[in-house]
């Protein structure tokens, strides 16, 4: 009844529509539940009934409503409210415990929207209770997803936590981390990575927008290599950084003044040792995040770039330039030249990846570390809510063959289709960032329910995300679904009422999207173990 008391008053204080957690959920509750089921005054049914209970109360406490470029941003109702699973407990030890299997079997029964469980994966982690996550995340409705705990330890640590701080931290939101209790850790934005080179080869110009918002620092034909192109890139991100930082700076100058939350500073440390509030810079850590969005469409983007024009001079840049002005129409060869002959971020291919280890090294360089207002720093993360859909809107064509107006990629996933070699090659691409200098990467990966059925189906997909976590990736989650499913389902959405995926770091009923939203999902490509 606390926890629910504590959620509702940091709602009602502070209207919010983003990611109030109740953190390591298992660890809190188990002490609680072993004293009764050892007095005999509690069962386990019982227990699962008040779990049952405590979700209905998650799911009752919707977002605000949302409008124009909010509602765009992200599209959904829920309010992230992440529920950490297993991981370690605050000695290092294995954290699974009971109430840890009684959350996975309340969250299989229940089948809400919200709260948005996970599971922490570690080292120590049991097989078992892998398994037994993966078991639930394999009937098709997105939930849990899967962190690993030693890169959320490891991310704190880079970030200036305490190791007893970190190892009580984990996930909240989409895939944020932060040291529970101890840290006001604020999303502040996200950052449209195409749409920069987009600018950057228009000498500045937004040519949707109609307006110069770059610097002028020469039109496409005029750059005589990649590294100069390169070079361009990056101070254009660095213009567009500083102007989004110091607006920034500005709102959180107006949060400190005029918007207190006492609430949330009684229950966040060293508020009140301070004496400061929470958006003043009152908790022990203050960390501002900005969202990096569309890494696959620019990695491919700016590879058919290095690869076409300027490595092989399969075409020239005038060729390509025009092509993306005419959204591909009637430029076939370099749409086939930069969709099928280029390689691509998601197959293991080096020379892609280094491309996007170059672009994501611009990027974190350019934000980790500035200060912020309340004595903190920025840094990144790389996800994208719903804003891959507003952000390919306002965009012309890309490089890589992507048309006008249609979604970027979604968070570090793939861009859609281009994965082609399977799972393992996507998670290998995907290992080459530096996770470990974000707070927090969000990976997609999608099977139709007969490639994971079966005990070998489970198996292979507790192996995936074991391999996945030992490369010290972040973050995986699964939707488990076929393309004829959710066609179906767009056409006929009275039928396929309870149908839910998973979206981004949420999941939602598929009725309830947008349809380009929709299309962007049944767009992913559909990923088997074959040859794995």
């Amino acid at each position: 009844m606390d926890l629910v008391n504590i959620s509702l008053g940091v709602c009602t204080e502070l209207n919010p529509w983003d990611a109030f957690s109740p953190g390591r959920l298992d660890q809190h509750l188990n002490p609680f539940y072993q004293k009764e089921i050892e007095a005999g005054s509690l069962k386990e049914e019982e227990a699962l009934e008040l779990l049952q209970c405590l979700w209905v109360k998650f799911n009752n406490q919707p977002a605000p409503p949302k409008v124009g470029i909010t509602l765009k941003e992200s599209g959904t109702y829920t309010d992230f409210a992440n529920i950490n699973t297993g991981g370690i407990t605050a000695d290092g030890q294995d954290g699974v415990n009971d109430v840890s299997y009684l959350i996975l079997d309340c969250m299989d029964e229940m089948k809400l929207l919200q709260p948005s469980s996970n599971v922490q994966i570690s080292r120590k982690t049991p097989q078992h209770f892998l398994k037994r996550a993966c078991e639930v995340s394999r009937k098709g409705w997105g939930q849990p997803a899967f962190y690993n705990t030693e890169a959320i330890m490891q991310e704190l640590l880079n970030a200036g936590k305490t190791i007893e701080d970190a190892r009580l931290g984990g996930t909240s939101g989409c895939v944020e981390t932060g040291a529970f209790g101890n840290e006001a850790y604020i999303l502040t934005g996200y950052f449209n990575l195409p749409k920069i080179l987009e600018i950057t080869l228009h000498n500045g110009y937004d040519p949707v927008g109609k307006k110069q918002l770059g610097l002028a620092l020469g039109k496409a034909e005029d750059f005589k290599s990649y590294e100069e192109l390169l070079e361009a890139y990056q101070k254009q991100i660095e213009h567009f950084i500083n102007i989004k930082i110091q607006g920034s700076n500005v709102i959180e100058t107006i949060y400190a003044k005029y918007m207190p939350s006492p609430f949330l500073s009684v229950i966040t440390n060293d508020c009140i040792a301070k004496g400061k509030d929470y958006n003043a810079g009152g908790a022990r850590y203050n960390t501002n995040y900005i969202q990096g969005v569309g890494i696959g469409t620019i990695t491919d983007s700016l590879t058919a770039i290095k690869y076409n024009i300027y490595d092989h001079q399969k075409c020239t840049m005038e060729e390509l330039m025009a092509a993306i002005r005419d959204n591909f129409e009637g430029h076939d060869l370099v749409k086939h030249l930069v969709k099928n002959k280029t390689p691509k971020y998601g197959n293991d291919d080096d020379y892609a990846d280094e491309v996007m280890k170059q672009i994501f090294n611009i990027y974190k360089g350019t934000v980790n570390g500035r200060p912020n207002m309340k004595g903190g720093e920025y840094r990144i993360n790389m996800l994208p809510t719903t804003c891959h859909v507003y952000f390919g809107e306002v965009m012309l064509a890309s490089p890589n063959g992507r048309l006008a107006h249609k979604p970027l990629s979604e968070g570090i996933s793939p861009e859609k289709g281009a994965d082609t070699l399977g799972p393992a090659a996507v998670i290998r691409s995907a290992a080459k960032m530096d996770h470990l200098s974000t707070g927090g990467t969000l990976l997609n990966q999608k099977f139709t329910p007969s490639v994971v059925k079966g005990e070998e189906g489970l198996d292979n997909m507790a192996s995936l995300v074991r391999a996945y976590f030992n490369m010290e990736g972040h973050h995986i989650q699964f939707n488990i679904t076929d393309r004829e499913t959710l066609i179906k389902a767009q056409k006929n959405p009275e039928e396929y009422q309870d149908l839910i995926v998973r979206v981004a770091g949420y999941s939602d009923h598929f009725r309830n999207l947008s349809k380009v939203l929709q299309d962007e999902i049944i767009g992913r490509t559909e990923q088997s173990f074959d040859g794995m």
